[in-house]
């Protein structure tokens, strides 16, 4: 089976690269299932009905997100409904932990998805995602196949630490958040593949996805942040391709993609 898992998505630039790329990246790696970060969906901020419907449109199959689930009013309404196929970070201790996690059958064989959020330099305050992964491991242990967890987290060493605590029981290991993808992808030694950050799709001329300048105002002045999304024509798209074997389990391959690629008129 081989994976596509996109980082971060920022905002439209990145809606709209998918649907330019996302066709030809399936056939080169000949793709059996797509996942996206979907945390900076919607203008950059979490994720709406609508901008969930126009990726899905453009052939993801399941969108995580993280520390900006809550930034648009429709994340609860949407995770209650049922009817996207989109989880949150399962360690936040106020939602039921069964919305961070999703089961998939894709070429008969059952795929977990688990979405969790790190606890190191963050400000929200989630339950420990080490005990929460056992935990949803253990309850459904004889209802998948292969597992993939996207660990959204700013600090790397927990991301290191986490990977390492499960390798061998789940098949991919990945990290996001940052937007800056990190140049150690690697097979663990019991078979789990492992990134600390996928990186980001969004305009390359920015910080983060947004606009350079604002960015840096805000750093030399100390005042309110401005969340503007950089118009940069220049996309870049981090992303892994993992190939697992089926009747194992185990990762065979991480290919780390970092492309730029020009916008369509």
């Amino acid at each position: 089976m081989n994976i596509l898992f996109f980082g971060d998505l920022v905002g439209k630039p990145a809606r709209n690269i998918l649907k330019q790329i996302l066709p030809d990246m399936k056939k080169e790696y000949n793709i059996d299932l797509t996942i996206a970060n979907g945390d900076n969906l919607a203008h950059g901020k979490g994720v709406t009905k609508n901008t969930l419907e126009e990726i899905k449109g453009h052939g993801i199959d399941i969108v995580t997100c993280g520390d900006h689930t809550w930034d648009t009013s429709q994340a609860i309404e949407i995770l209650k409904s049922g009817d996207y196929d989109f989880i949150c970070p399962a360690n936040y201790p106020a939602l039921d932990y069964t919305k961070g996690y999703k089961i998939v059958e894709v070429n008969s064989k059952r795929v977990l998805i688990i979405n969790l959020i790190g606890r190191v330099f963050l400000k929200d305050h989630p339950d420990c995602p080490f005990r929460v992964v056992d935990e949803i491991l253990e309850d459904n242990a004889k209802q998948f196949d292969i597992a993939v967890v996207d660990f959204h987290g700013e600090a790397t060493s927990e991301k290191r630490a986490l990977g390492l605590y499960l390798d061998s029981r789940v098949s991919c290991f990945l990290g996001t958040h940052t937007h800056i993808q990190t140049a150690d992808e690697e097979i663990f030694p019991k078979g789990t593949a492992y990134i600390s950050d996928v990186g980001m799709v969004g305009p390359k001329d920015s910080v983060l996805g947004c606009k350079k300048e604002f960015v840096i105002e805000q750093m030399q002045n100390q005042t309110k942040f401005r969340y503007e999304i950089s118009e940069d024509e220049n996309i870049l798209v981090g992303a892994v391709v993992v190939e697992v074997n089926d009747k194992t389990a185990v990762a065979k391959k991480i290919i780390r993609i970092n492309k730029t690629f020009k916008m369509a008129p």
